[in-house]
């Protein structure tokens, strides 16, 4: 491998290493524990993992590619819990999935799509915690009408 694709697979990390980033510091000012450190270590990883596969001549180079989607499903699976009858970390868990694939398009070269995808989910992020949101969601309705019910 020559030097220009060294320097070419270096930028695509650090653009994927930036992605992560961004979606990790609003996880992180929100409170989870998956915050920057561990979006920026996802989405480099998925990167890293994508440029080997890409890079190696021998084998079918979408066996990582599918290996890093099913290995970061089981990350993610770690991340659900229940506790008290109620589900925690769904979001947390599918914005981790999601950055792997941020990752992965940055190796790929679709910059385009990783910046918009990183864009979606902040967006989604940040969405949920905009005054008046919650007017919208099932929980809301549901802890109404608990209050209603309780009130009769």
């Amino acid at each position: 491998m020559d030097w220009k694709m060294e320097l070419l697979y270096s930028g695509r990390i650090l653009f994927a290493a930036f992605l992560g980033a961004v979606i990790g510091w609003d996880r992180e000012r929100q409170g989870s524990d998956a915050g920057v450190r561990t979006c920026m270590a996802i989405s480099i990883g998925a990167c890293a993992f994508s440029l080997v596969s890409l890079h190696a001549l021998a084998g079918d180079p979408t066996r990582i590619a599918a290996q890093i989607v099913s290995g970061i499903g089981f990350l993610c699976a770690g991340v659900i819990l229940q506790h008290r009858g109620r589900v925690a970390g769904l979001t947390t868990a599918a914005t981790l999935w999601t950055t792997a694939s941020i990752g992965m398009a940055s190796a790929y070269g679709m910059y385009l799509l990783a910046l918009l995808t990183t864009v979606l989910i902040y967006g989604m992020l940040v969405l949920h915690h905009l005054p008046g949101w919650q007017k919208f969601t099932k929980k809301h309705s549901i802890k109404t009408r608990q209050v209603r019910f309780e009130d009769e």
